[in-house]
Formats: C-alpha cells, structure tokens, sequence
C-alpha cells in the first residue's frame, strides 16, 4: 500500500496539533494518508473538489476535523458517498460543544461517523476498522494494537492492584 487510503483534512493550520494524532495513527497502522487544510467556508471550491475526487484518487475514508462553526465534514461527506468521519474540535466560546452537534446533527440520506471531541485518534482507528473489511493487512495491525492496549492495561491494574492492597 503506497497510495493514501485515507484523506484527513482540516479547516486551518491551528487544528494541526489535533489532527496529527489521526496521522500518527495511521503511520503507526501502516495505512498510508494525506493530510490538507481545506475550509468548507473559505475553501469552498477546494473542498468540494477534494472530496468528488477522493475516490478516483484512491481514497477510501475521510476524516474531517473543524472546530466553531464545523461544516467541513458535512460539506465533504455532500460532495461523496465514501465514509466520512468529523472530529469535531475543541475552540471558541463553547469549546467544542457547536462543533460536536454541528458534525453530529447530519440530515438523512448524507451521514457523518462523529468521534468525540479533539478525538482524532479514534477517528484513525475508526478509519482503521473501515479499511479492515477490505484490506486484511489492516485487520492484523488493528487486533495486534487492541491486544497491545489490552496487555498495557491488565500491567498497569496489576500495579494498581499491588500498590493499594489494603496494607
């Protein structure tokens, strides 16, 4: 897998320190990507294109980040049948909260995956489990990071366990 299977964009270089994670993520799974500002407001046309192209292209899944006003996921998922994930973005006066009912609050028939608020990384797991039905290298990566966490976490209940043993 050379080509981007994934396409992440952005609404403005601040959500770059979110929205990496998602890259990271991805690195981390062996699924290649790209990554692009692209505002559904001030880059409207841009946006549109990316997202009508995205399948000619390669792309298979989408992930849209944008805080405040948040369309750009919902413009992108209208402009494509591919899936598309938003992750709405922690900024302005409701820290997040518009973001997330903007990127949620979809109309039927042009749905968006939500993640939670600045969840980029999940939305690279997510993007990870859609790849999965059709790429097993991907599978393998993902039930190989799951199990990875699920040893992390049973060492650290251990020491947990251990260090408040009612002594």
């Amino acid at each position: 897998m050379k080509k981007a299977l994934v396409g992440i964009l952005m609404g403005s270089d601040s959500d770059l320190p979110v929205m990496e994670k998602a890259a990271e993520v991805l690195k981390e799974m062996g699924v290649p990507y790209e990554l692009d500002i692209s505002s559904a407001h001030r880059l409207p046309d841009k946006t549109a294109e990316y997202a009508r192209s995205a399948r000619q292209r390669g792309i298979e899944v989408l992930i849209a980040g944008a805080g405040m006003a948040a369309h750009l996921a919902g413009v992108v998922a209208a402009h494509t049948t591919l899936p598309v994930i938003g992750v709405p973005l922690k900024s302005g006066a409701l820290s997040g909260v518009d973001a997330l009912y903007s990127t949620v609050q979809m109309p039927p028939g042009i749905p968006v995956a939500t993640v939670a608020v600045d969840g980029a990384k999940n939305a690279a797991y997510l993007a990870c489990s859609i790849l999965s039905i059709k790429h097993p290298e991907v599978a393998d990566r993902l039930e190989n990071a799951r199990r990875q966490m699920r040893e992390a976490l049973a060492v650290k209940s251990e020491a947990v366990r251990k260090a408040h043993s009612g002594a």
